[in-house]
């Protein structure tokens, strides 16, 4: 029985381990050793007899050409992160996953793209990208009605035009005209003044246009008896409130006053005449007759007032003596004619009344 080693089969050989290349370390390296392991199935020498050599033995037959080394498969880098298009459609090429604009493909060191690694869709601006068709937009009611009236008008201004371009033009009238002509008589001056409009006696003397004291009379009190003027103070102290009397005259438009007393027997008459500024003058009339309520009778045709006899008696001033109240109120112009009957028996209306007539007369 011979004691040499056997050498073992090509069949019965392990393959050698893969070594990963220089420049991609294999991860396992730390694991198992980078060395081409000895075969474990080989014979064991026998130990009876000792061997003269420790040196292998060459195989009898011709050597077999080793196998081609064949690189292990490198564990894969973790696949950079991706994201998805947000201008595509869902369920279209264009919304696959790209790389993120940052993340770079890694490169082998000589410049050609990492062995592995996955490939990853790019959105490449003028791709084949397959989009739904672009929504047709349908006119707007206002654009609609816009355009209707901007045509409306341009139509109806040329229609316009087109009528008065057909019309005759109208002819101008001539620029000379009738020169004035002038009578040939001479005009009279003293004919003109007599047909020219008569100034109103108001606007004279109102002294000359009171009443005159009647004959029989006799002066009352301190009172003027013959036509005299009087001033706005005097007439306010008339009344029991002169303060107000006073503002009252001044807010009226008061201008002059001219007036005369009397008394026959126990009877007081008063006549007075209140001018005021043309504005001015209907007030004082309402004024008038609200002081003293003449403007229930008519004393003449035409008159714009009226007269009134009290048939209850009133008292003087600070005074238990009774006595009963007449007046007679009317405007002509800007004059405001008073007349006020003082009487201790029920004014006579009939004499009230022809004295009124005979004051307004003299205004005219």
């Amino acid at each position: 029985m011979s004691t040499e080693p056997v050498e073992p089969s090509p069949v019965d050989a392990s393959p050698p381990a893969a070594v990963p290349p220089a420049d991609r370390p294999d991860p396992t390296a730390s694991a198992t050793a980078s060395v081409t392991p000895v075969a474990t199935d080989a014979v064991a020498p026998d130990t009876t007899e000792p061997t003269e050599s420790t040196e292998p033995v060459e195989p009898a037959g011709p050597a077999l050409p080793a196998e081609p080394v064949v690189p292990a498969e490198p564990v894969a880098a973790p696949a950079p992160p991706v994201a998805v298009s947000p201008w595509a459609a869902p369920g279209t090429a264009a919304a696959a996953a790209y790389a993120l604009p940052d993340e770079e493909p890694a490169t082998a060191p000589g410049g050609a793209p990492g062995a592995g690694l996955p490939a990853v869709d790019v959105l490449v601006a003028g791709g084949d990208v397959t989009a739904p068709p672009a929504r047709v937009r349908r006119p707007r009611p206002v654009l609609l009605l816009t355009s209707a009236l901007v045509l409306g008008l341009l139509l109806g201004g040329g229609a316009g035009y087109v009528i008065q371009a057909g019309r005759p033009p109208t002819p101008l009238p001539p620029l000379q005209v009738a020169l004035p002509s002038y009578p040939a008589a001479v005009l009279d001056a003293a004919a003109a003044a007599e047909a020219a409009p008569k100034p109103l006696a108001i606007d004279g003397d109102l002294r000359k246009l009171v009443l005159e004291r009647p004959g029989g009379t006799e002066a009352w009190g301190d009172n003027p008896d013959v036509p005299s003027w009087i001033t706005v103070g005097e007439l306010a102290e008339r009344t029991g409130e002169a303060k107000r009397t006073f503002a009252d005259f001044n807010r009226d438009g008061f201008r002059r006053a001219a007036g005369v007393d009397w008394k026959q027997g126990g009877t007081r008459y008063r006549v007075t005449l209140l001018q005021y500024g043309p504005d001015d003058a209907d007030r004082a009339l309402a004024e008038a007759r609200g002081m003293h309520g003449a403007a229930a009778t008519k004393f003449a045709d035409g008159v714009n007032g009226g007269y009134q006899v009290e048939s209850e008696p009133e008292n003087w001033a600070e005074s238990t003596e009774k006595y009963y109240y007449g007046s007679a109120v009317a405007r002509r112009g800007t004059v405001v004619m008073e007349i006020e009957v003082f009487a201790p028996q029920p004014v006579d209306a009939a004499a009230l009344k022809d004295l009124a007539k005979k004051q307004w007369e003299r205004l005219a």
